[in-house]
């Protein structure tokens, strides 16, 4: 079965100060059965290692080591203590122009470091409107996931663009559509296509958390904002548990 998953993308957001939040949670969560994970900057990663919850970074470069100021490696990365790094998440896609030949190189990058690689996929607005989405998904999956990838090392994340941070949600059929076809996709390419984690992100919060949750195929989500605040997580974490 999918192992599920409540992440957490800080984005350029998080101070030491902000540490605190994750022990609120870690009181609350210590002990839980789901996979926690936190994605917090590269400068926090290292504070992170004393807590009970997975941590990865939010990108990684494709070469071990080099001439690539202010870039992270993944072996950089995990040498700080993260497990996860996120790759081809759409505002580096938008922001920084990632192709998703560059994603797939970056996520197996983050295989050679040991890391788990998660994937993030997803349709604009424009691309919703002209009835591309599962087109955009297909070429996406078949072009940004390697081929070694597996459900050990690699999770993915269902972003549509025109849902993170603004407040609009597909529908839940919508949503069931998209992970539906993401799987059968998996499916058809790997073996071990029906273990790899769906999560789905864009605009979770408390409280729509638990009906995106209850639609099939999705195993966890990839919160932004929300993730800030261990009072706005918590319910979020708390709906994957009863899921």
């Amino acid at each position: 079965m999918p192992r599920k998953i409540a992440a957490g993308n800080w984005k350029m957001n998080g101070m030491q100060s902000s540490l605190s939040e994750l022990r609120i949670l870690e009181d609350k969560h210590g002990d839980a059965d789901i996979a926690i994970l936190i994605c917090p900057p590269f400068t926090l990663i290292s504070a992170c290692e004393d807590t009970p919850f997975d941590i990865g970074g939010q990108d990684c470069h494709t070469a071990e080591a080099g001439a690539h100021t202010g870039d992270i490696s993944a072996e950089m990365l995990a040498d700080a203590g993260a497990s996860y790094v996120l790759t081809g998440h759409s505002e580096r896609r938008t922001d920084h122009g990632e192709t998703d030949a560059l994603v797939a190189a970056k996520s197996q990058a983050a295989y050679d470091a040991g890391l788990i690689a998660v994937i993030c996929i997803g349709e604009t607005l424009e691309e919703r409107e002209a009835g591309q989405t599962l087109d955009v998904i297909d070429q996406q999956l078949s072009d940004s996931v390697p081929q070694s990838a597996d459900a050990l090392t690699t999770v993915i994340a269902y972003e549509p663009v025109w849902a993170i941070g603004t407040g609009k949600v597909p529908t839940t059929e919508q949503i069931a559509q998209v992970h539906a076809h993401i799987r059968t996709r998996l499916q058809s390419r790997f073996d071990d296509g029906a273990e790899f984690s769906l999560l789905y992100g864009g605009s979770v919060k408390g409280s729509n958390a638990a009906d995106i949750f209850a639609v099939p195929n999705v195993d966890g989500a990839l919160v932004g904002g929300a993730s800030l605040k261990a009072a706005d997580f918590s319910p979020i974490i708390a709906a994957l548990e009863s899921a």
